[in-house]
């Protein structure tokens, strides 16, 4: 994949007229080439970094419509990368992108600020529609109509259903969870099948993302 200003379709000045910059983090050539083809492809300007240090010190990154980072690298890793941005007051949605995906993990990106948090393999749909999202600012509702439905969400749990929950988001195991409430690591698993169904999660990082916007602690 091309690198430098006029590869990467930007001008002296920021952006092409056409695309919305989003900056790409992975110290992966395979996987920064793959991720950029298919955001290049959906329309988006994209500007490769091997290194988070690399887009920190980038004057391109105040024009960001976007950053999307692996979580797993070298020196400064993804969350690493969102701390420091947000600590410098940077607003810029970031999404996260792991093959090592665990609750603590999610909860501590999302607690950071993080847009969204995807694993790999991706399909490329999800990734443009996650990156379209954050260009946009939002997630499709104001703050508070996403903490009002994610309470709806969460009130249609049973009391055993919550403590599961509070358990699974800090990121015990099964068994732990288990013997913490003094039953079976089946049963937990049941419970944990239900709480996905009653809050329409497709994977933990939903539960998390739901948990989190709905104040659950």
């Amino acid at each position: 994949m091309a690198t430098g200003l006029m590869a990467t379709g930007l001008t002296a000045t920021g952006l092409t007229a056409t695309g919305q910059l989003v900056h790409l983090v992975d110290d992966s050539a395979a996987m920064r080439s793959l991720a950029a083809d298919i955001l290049n492809e959906a329309g988006f300007t994209v500007r490769e970094h091997p290194a988070a240090d690399s887009l920190l010190v980038d004057p391109a990154l105040a024009e960001a419509g976007c950053v999307v980072t692996d979580f797993r690298m070298p020196r400064i890793d993804g969350l690493d990368l969102l701390a420091r941005l947000r600590a410098g007051g940077s607003l810029v949605p970031v999404i996260l992108l792991t093959g090592h995906a665990d609750v603590s993990t999610a909860v501590r990106a999302m607690k950071l600020g993080a847009f969204d948090f995807i694993e790999k393999p991706f399909a490329p749909k999800d990734l443009v529609q996650a990156v379209r999202c954050a260009v946009r600012g939002a997630r499709g509702s104001a703050p508070d109509v996403r903490h009002a439905l994610a309470s709806e969400r969460l009130s249609r749990l049973t009391e055993r259903e919550r403590q599961v929950l509070a358990r699974i988001l800090l990121g015990l195991t099964h068994r732990e969870i288990g013997d913490d409430l003094a039953i079976s690591h089946r049963t937990v698993e049941v419970f944990r099948a239900r709480i996905m169904a009653k809050t329409e999660c497709a994977s933990v990082q939903d539960l998390v993302r739901i948990a989190l916007e709905a104040g659950f602690d």
